[in-house]
């Protein structure tokens, strides 16, 4: 069974108490450590050594990186040291990263940053560099959560949390799938019958009145109107008489056929709040005798119902 690998990346000598109780705590959970003094990662002759650290990384999953007060060997590729390349390596990779900074550098690092012009010789590390790294670390946009440690019982304490939450997430994004399932197998069904709708009406506008009912009770004008208008609760309406009490129920007074900006659009001013705000419905959308014609989803038009403020330069009909 595949295991995650968690590469261990810090100074040797000052941390190698931490990086053993690390490794321990990483074996006991079922995980590989990496770790550059148990020979885990493969050596070849073709490049210089660290480089093959930073591949090693490449087939890591996750990589826990502790700074400490001393800056380590120096890296090939100024300014770093080979420790804060590997955190960089990881960080360009994307791989999730886990950054532990001593509290005591982490106190003095505070110092450094209100003092950076100034030549201070500081206790807690033995090169500056290490500060200007942890510069970048802070600046990174993402990836660059950070926590302090005395002792590596700090760190196992912080991994065991994150790790716990993250397998909790896994765990509810498990049980989280089947309803994702569910859900785009109704958005599937939905369009299926939006498409049997639409030939049905197609095929048998005029023979069949329970598939009229139907197209009624779920035509698109009322979803336009309750939106436009701010109605909180569904619409309904079969016939002209059916809207006109519909809108004087919501302070929409009809205006005056002589004043219509165009023959083909009903007009209704908004007379509470906004009195400026007019509404127009296409007189097409009904028949002649004033009933609801049917339309489907796909035959409907946006500005067969239009909103605006009276006065607007906008507001004359897009012809």
């Amino acid at each position: 069974m595949a295991r995650p690998r968690v590469f261990i990346s810090s100074t040797y000598y000052d941390l190698k108490i931490v990086r053993a109780d690390l490794e321990r705590y990483i074996k006991d959970h079922g995980f590989d450590p990496v770790l550059n003094e148990r020979g885990q990662i493969p050596y070849g002759s073709d490049e210089n050594l660290e480089e093959y650290c930073y591949k090693e990384i490449e087939h890591c999953d996750i990589l826990v990186s502790i700074i400490g007060g001393r800056r380590g060997s120096s890296s090939s590729q100024d300014p770093y040291s080979i420790s804060q390349k590997e955190l960089k390596t990881a960080i360009d990779l994307g791989r999730p990263v886990y950054i532990f900074v001593e509290k005591s550098v982490l106190a003095e690092y505070r110092t450094y940053e209100n003092n950076k012009e100034s030549k201070i010789k500081y206790v807690a590390v033995d090169d500056k560099s290490i500060y200007q790294f942890m510069d970048e670390v802070f600046s990174l946009p993402l990836n660059n959560q950070v926590a302090p440690f005395e002792t590596s019982s700090d760190i196992t304490k912080y991994l065991q949390e994150q790790w716990s939450g993250l397998f909790q997430r896994l765990l509810r994004d498990a049980s989280r799938q089947k309803e994702v399932m569910l859900l785009d197998d109704l958005k599937t069904t939905a369009r299926t019958l939006n498409q049997l709708v639409t030939f049905l009406t197609e095929e048998r506008r005029a023979g069949d009145d329970a598939i009229k009912d139907i197209l009624l009770s779920n035509h698109p004008i009322f979803e336009d109107i309750r939106e436009k208008i701010g109605v909180p609760y569904r619409v309904f309406f079969a016939n002209k008489s059916e809207l006109y009490a519909l809108l004087r129920a919501r302070q929409y007074n009809r205006v005056d056929p002589d004043s219509w900006d165009n023959d083909s659009y009903e007009e209704w001013l908004y007379d509470r709040v906004e009195p400026n705000r007019i509404l127009k419905i296409a007189l097409e959308v009904f028949e002649e005798d004033g009933r609801l014609r049917i339309f489907t989803p796909s035959e409907w038009k946006d500005d067969w119902v239009i909103i605006s403020n009276l006065g607007d330069p906008d507001d004359d009909l897009p012809f």
